[in-house]
Formats: structure tokens, C-alpha cells, sequence
């Protein structure tokens, strides 16, 4: 069953989430495989974009390709690409505070970022699924000396196969409650920055994409911030009674790619 709100014309590009829309857990969801071939077949650009910040790009690669995508079709911009992009721009050379997982560590130092534990300039806050009383406790110290705090995205849960776990988001209002403070910036999705930069990188205007995903407060919220198409599919954080007390409208609502497919190639 769909729900069409609007009807947009075939885009020229689509951002696929990944958790809740492409796979969960580690299993693909219906329709997957079958909409990366009719989206090559059809030329039309395409790349995965994440907020989840508790793997690295690698770690996403090899799962795809793991899960039986093609090596090229694993095309990966992540909120912690995003993050890594903001901090050299605007914090370079500045010692960071990371509470997030070995993997976004890994990445953050790949790609030159210096991280601390003592004596940082910078806070950064990711979704960190090793998390340990003693990071809280560190974090929430050098927060009230007033450091810069930066978030790598804003999701409150995460979903899996046996529900939603608890997000970066939920990480925040604990700090909150216990700080009194909020992030400075967040970063990832609906931060219409990283449509900006994948509309000039494919030549296209932001009205031609589609985002493809599960969250009304991200992935619909592009519709807002970037001025893209959404669809929305049903296959992870939301459930269609979550509809009409939402802000964010999507221009389709499916029950998952298999019927977005359905829609698209018909």
C-alpha cells in the first residue's frame, strides 16, 4: 500500500538512506538489490547517505558488498564524512574530544584530525554504540568549560531488527540535563549542506533529487531545508500513525524500495 502526497516527476537523482530503507540490521529490506539494477539501467546518479556514525565508510562498503551490492554501486557519504569536512574547515589543527566508536576514531585520524583525551579545543559527540559511563562523565566536564560542541546528526533512535536503540539524540538530552547544554551545530541529515554538495558534484539542481528514507525529522526534512523531493518508506523508525502529527509532508510515503520501485518503473 503507498500513499502518493504529491506527484513529482522521475528524478535525476536519489539519495538512499541506509538503516531502516536499504537494510536492517544485516539483512536487506524488499526491493533493495532489484532498485540499485533499474536505477543503473535508467542512468540515474545515485549514492547512500547515513547519519549513523557508529561505523566508518569501510565498514558500510563491506557490509554492501557483503549483502550482495555491486563494489561500485557502494557509493557512501556519511555523517561523519560531514562532520570531518566542518571540523577542517572550520577547527583545523584543533584537538578534538570524540566520544564515538573505534571506527569513527579511525576515520577522524585517517583523515587527519587530531583527537585528545586531555586538554581538547573541540567537543565531538557521535553515535557511539561502545559508550562508557567514564566518556559521559569526561564529555560533560570539558562541556561546562564552555568548549565548542558539535554533533554528528540528530537521530533519536536507530532501528534494528529488534526495535529502535537508543540514538545520538538521546545521548544529547541526557548531556542537556546534566550540562544544560546544547549542541552548537549537528550535523548530517537534514543539514542541507550535503544535498548542496552532491548537486553540484552531479550537476543537477536540488529539486531533481530524491532522498529516499525512513525518518520524518531527517530524511523528510530535506524536503525542507534542501528543497528536495522525499519519499518516504515504512520499513523502519516510522509508522504511517506517525503522519499527520509530523511537520515534515513527503511527497510519496511507501511501504518499503520494493514498492517506490513498483511506482517509478511503472
Amino acid at each position: 500500500m503507498q500513499l502518493t502526497v504529491n506527484t513529482p516527476t522521475r528524478p535525476s537523482a536519489i539519495i538512499l538512506d541506509m538503516d531502516g530503507t536499504f537494510f536492517l540490521g544485516d539483512a536487506l529490506l524488499p526491493g533493495a538489490l532489484e532498485l540499485l539494477d533499474w536505477l543503473n539501467e535508467m542512468g540515474i546518479r545515485f549514492t547512500f547517505l547515513t547519519n549513523n556514525t557508529s561505523r566508518g565508510k569501510q565498514d558500510y562498503v563491506r557490509m554492501l558488498t557483503s549483502l550482495g551490492v555491486r563494489q561500485e554501486d557502494a557509493r557512501i557519504y556519511t555523517a561523519g564524512d560531514a562532520t570531518i569536512s566542518y571540523l577542517k574547515l572550520n577547527y583545523p589543527g584543533h584537538r578534538v574530544f570524540l566520544v564515538g566508536t573505534e571506527s569513527l576514531r579511525s576515520s577522524f585520524e585517517e583523515k587527519g584530525i587530531q583527537l585528545v583525551h586531555d586538554n581538547p579545543e573541540v567537543l565531538v559527540l557521535g553515535y557511539d554504540t561502545e559508550l562508557t559511563y567514564q566518556k559521559l562523565v569526561n564529555f560533560c566536564f570539558y562541556l561546562r568549560c564552555g568548549l565548542p560542541y558539535v554533533a554528528t546528526h540528530p537521530d533519536l533512535n536507530c532501528p534494528s531488527q529488534i526495535g529502535p536503540l537508543p540514538d545520538i539524540g538521546s545521548f544529547m538530552a541526557l548531556i542537556e540535563v546534566s550540562t544544560g547544554r546544547l549542541p552548537d551545530v549537528v550535523l548530517g541529515k537534514p543539514n542541507a549542506g550535503i544535498v548542496q554538495q552532491l548537486a553540484r558534484k552531479w550537476g543537477v539542481d536540488v529539486s531533481e533529487i530524491l532522498m529516499v528514507g525512513d525518518r520524518l525529522y531527517t530524511d523528510i526534512a530535506l524536503g525542507k531545508t534542501a528543497g528536495v523531493q522525499t519519499a518516504l518508506v515504512l520499513s523502519g523508525e516510522t509508522k504511517r500513525s506517525d503522519l499527520p502529527d509530523s511537520q515534515f509532508e513527503p511527497d510519496f510515503v511507501f511501504e518499503n524500495l520494493a514498492g517506490l520501485l513498483q511506482h517509478f518503473s511503472s
